[in-house]
């Protein structure tokens, strides 16, 4: 098959999750046979076209606008044209695949002149996100999202549960929406090196206990309900824990909760940190945690796994369906302060627990979270759609 591909991010531009998942999805799609081209958004020094990994990078480039909803537009107009120069001069593409709603007017309108299938991803919703529509913004890309979802010939989303959000937030049927999980590259372990252990003393004493998150500061993602966790944590450890805020962001209302609390002594705020210390970090922190408010998949409950670092995570969104309670993390309730408390409580006290949970969701990577068996379950989406595309005309 030969498929083109349309995502506003792509590395070296890194935004959210999207980058990493089109960035390892389609090398696995490319091993399977088949062809890609991928339309994404000009980035520094990144050559407008280059093939990574067997797949045909376009960068295209996007008219600068203050306003990101007019670079939006700009976007698509540019992604449409080249995707036209593609679709025109090169042998026929058998599917479009759309990620999100940004690049959705582009790839309708590409599926509507070449007449050439579409699928969509929908890796969230604004619905979702807000816990409903309640501004005009919110309103608009709820629209984008839902023609995008309409257009197209099947719908992919990474849980159970974005598959209901779907269905009921964007009146798609049930029947057109496929899961397939995101996924990570497993790396094999590495062992424990010494910069690794002055990196960990930067944080804690070697007799405490550490405790981190790492994502955005967006309220959504519930790092407040960790700080508000902490104290009883801390009564419960004699004081012998560290609390880690890894990301970047405003983090000044955090930093002040945290004073109030009282527990300005045992939380550090790193804002960012390079992919490579926090690939160290993991290495020698003692839990991660991850008590969001809205979270469709949760990639970095992934990463914890990939690290053997025991997981707590609240039960929203996908990541019951990620993370089993008791088997490969600790499942708590969304919001409930105390629950979070003694979630995180039990993987600090009980390291038996602990390495039970690693040691699974270790090999949990490889059972459900693999990139080549979820390759081989969107060939297999491409496969329904090309086949049900024969059967009729346009």
């Amino acid at each position: 098959m030969k498929i083109l591909v349309l995502a506003w991010e792509f590395p070296p531009r890194i935004v959210g999750g999207i980058s990493r998942h089109v960035a390892e999805l389609y090398p696995e799609l490319v091993n399977l046979g088949h062809q890609i081209h991928l339309l994404t958004v000009e980035f520094g020094e990144a050559p407008h076209y280059e093939v990574v990994e067997g797949i045909h990078v376009h960068r295209v480039p996007v008219a600068d606008s203050h306003n990101f909803f007019h670079w939006v537009v700009n976007m698509n107009e540019s992604m449409g044209r080249h995707g036209g120069k593609l679709l025109q001069e090169e042998e026929p593409f058998d599917i479009i695949h759309a990620h999100d709603w940004l690049v959705g007017d582009s790839a309708i309108a590409l599926k509507q002149l070449f007449k050439v299938p579409l699928v969509a991803t929908i890796h969230a919703t604004e619905y979702g996100r807000y816990n409903g529509l309640h501004t005009d913004t919110h309103r608009y890309i709820n629209h984008k999202e839902t023609n995008l979802a309409h257009e197209a010939w099947r719908v992919i989303v990474c849980t159970n549960y974005m598959r209901l959000e779907v269905e009921r937030v964007l009146q798609c049927p049930w029947d057109k929406v496929d899961v397939v999980y995101n996924g990570i590259r497993r790396q094999p372990l590495a062992p424990l090196k010494e910069n690794a252990i002055a990196l960990r003393r930067k944080f804690a004493e070697d007799d405490e206990k550490i405790v981190y998150y790492v994502g955005r500061m967006s309220y959504e993602k519930g790092v407040n309900l960790l700080l508000a966790a902490a104290p009883r944590i801390l009564v419960e450890m004699q004081g012998k824990v560290r609390f880690v805020i890894i990301g970047g962001g405003n983090i000044d209302h955090l930093k002040r909760q945290a004073w109030e609390a009282g527990i300005w002594q045992q939380c550090n705020f790193t804002g960012f940190m390079s992919e490579a210390d926090l690939a160290q970090f993991r290495t020698v922190a003692d839990c991660a945690v991850f008590p969001s408010l809205y979270e469709p998949f949760g990639i970095v409950a992934l990463e914890s796994f990939a690290a053997c670092v025991p997981v707590v995570v609240s039960d929203t969104g996908g990541l019951p369906e990620v993370v089993r309670h008791g088997k490969t993390g600790i499942v708590t309730q969304t919001g409930n302060v105390e629950s979070i408390a003694r979630g995180i409580l039990e993987v600090l006290k009980k390291p038996e627990l602990s390495k039970s949970l690693t040691e699974n969701a270790y090999r949990d990577l490889e059972a459900r979270f693999s990139w080549n068996k979820l390759a081989q379950q969107t060939e297999t989406i491409y496969g329904r759609v090309l086949h049900e595309r024969a059967q009729g005309d346009w």
